[in-house]
């Protein structure tokens, strides 16, 4: 007997057609729009549902508000053979990301290594597709972004960094090792996720107004407070913190772009002012060291797979199984599974855009 098919079930071309509808309805570029949606359900079929789908509506809302413009293309400032300092012009996420990520691809494969930092970007999706972008072509990809200040530094009850994240992907041999993480405790996504389920979320991931750690999603989403990587200062937060700080030096800094507390609070309702976003895109070419890296690092994987788990049921995964195993949910059942609450927000994006709704499987 087959499966019943679960509401909320969209077919992954779906997805895509509906975001592009949206994003075209607001006057984006079709080329523009494709790219987006790419990166959004790129997101969503990998099980990152904070950062696919439940970031249309801010990225639409910013459009709106002139905050972005959906039109601009990046441009090269200053560049040398493994260098390149670039303007995004306030653009969208995946265009100006894209873009830096192919020219750190182009010059990894002249000269070895790729370096590129932008200005004047916008939240750009999931680190992680961009790194991918860079795997994908035989080359390693290192990807991170500055955001807005969401994360108290170790002893503070205020924010003054973003949740800063750092991907990484590279190709071995009929595998490979991809890391996409946030140097806070955890994407505040992942907050938004816990709250529209109504659920508590774990002891660790974020501090209320008074710099309490809280397991209330709700108060944590408010407060927008979260502790960085390793949680409260006893147990190592101190080294979260010191990464989300080497992330923004890298981007913001660097970029002469916003960094810490001059970059933007960004809601739904979207921003009234440029995020001016700093970001880097690095690629580097394995082939210029010792040989059989793709090989190298099938053997470093299945190491690590095949240490002794202290549960046998939860066998040891690398970075980039779990989301191996979504993209594997996502082809069996065929569509995506979104929340009621992330349709209930595609409804209202649809009837306020005037567009086709999204469709679900029958």
């Amino acid at each position: 007997m087959n499966k019943p098919i679960e509401i909320g079930l969209v077919a992954v071309e779906e997805s895509k057609r509906f975001i592009v509808d949206c994003f075209t309805a607001v006057h984006v570029p079709h080329k523009h729009a494709v790219e987006m949606a790419d990166l959004l359900v790129a997101a969503d079929v990998r099980g990152h549902f904070s950062h696919g789908m439940n970031r249309l509506e801010m990225y639409i809302n910013d459009l709106l508000k002139n905050a972005t413009n959906g039109k601009a293309t990046p441009t090269i400032l200053k560049e040398t053979p493994a260098t390149a300092w670039v303007d995004g012009q306030n653009g969208l996420g995946a265009v100006v990301g894209n873009f830096c990520m192919d020219l750190a691809i182009e010059k990894a494969k002249k000269v070895g290594v790729g370096w590129v930092c932008a200005k004047r970007s916008n939240h750009y999706g999931i680190a992680g597709w961009y790194s991918l972008r860079a795997m994908n072509q035989g080359v390693i990809g290192i990807c991170m972004t500055n955001t807005s200040p969401l994360m108290a530094p170790t002893r503070a009850k205020e924010a003054a960094l973003g949740t800063n994240p750092i991907a990484f992907g590279a190709a071995a041999e009929n595998d490979n090792f991809f890391l996409d993480m946030a140097t806070t405790a955890v994407a505040v996504g992942k907050i938004e996720i816990q709250k529209r389920k109504g659920e508590p979320i774990p002891n660790g991931w974020a501090q209320d107004s008074h710099g309490r750690i809280t397991t209330d999603a709700a108060v944590a989403f408010d407060a927008a407070c979260l502790m960085p990587l390793g949680g409260a200062e006893v147990s190592s937060g101190y080294k979260g913190y010191g990464l989300g700080a080497l992330v923004d030096i890298l981007t913001g800094v660097m970029a002469g772009a916003n960094y810490s507390k001059y970059i933007r609070k960004w809601t739904h309702t979207g921003a009234d002012s440029e995020a001016n976003l700093g970001q880097v895109f690095i690629s580097v070419d394995p082939n210029c060291f010792s040989p059989n890296f793709p090989q190298r690092l099938k053997d470093f994987n299945d190491i690590l797979r095949n240490t002794q788990p202290s549960d046998p049921s939860h066998p040891v995964l690398v970075p980039g199984d779990k989301e191996k195993k979504e993209i594997e949910s996502v082809n069996q059942v065929g569509g995506i599974q979104y929340l009621e609450n992330q349709i209930n927000s595609c409804k209202d994006l649809a009837d306020k855009l005037n567009i086709k709704p999204l469709q679900f499987i029958q």
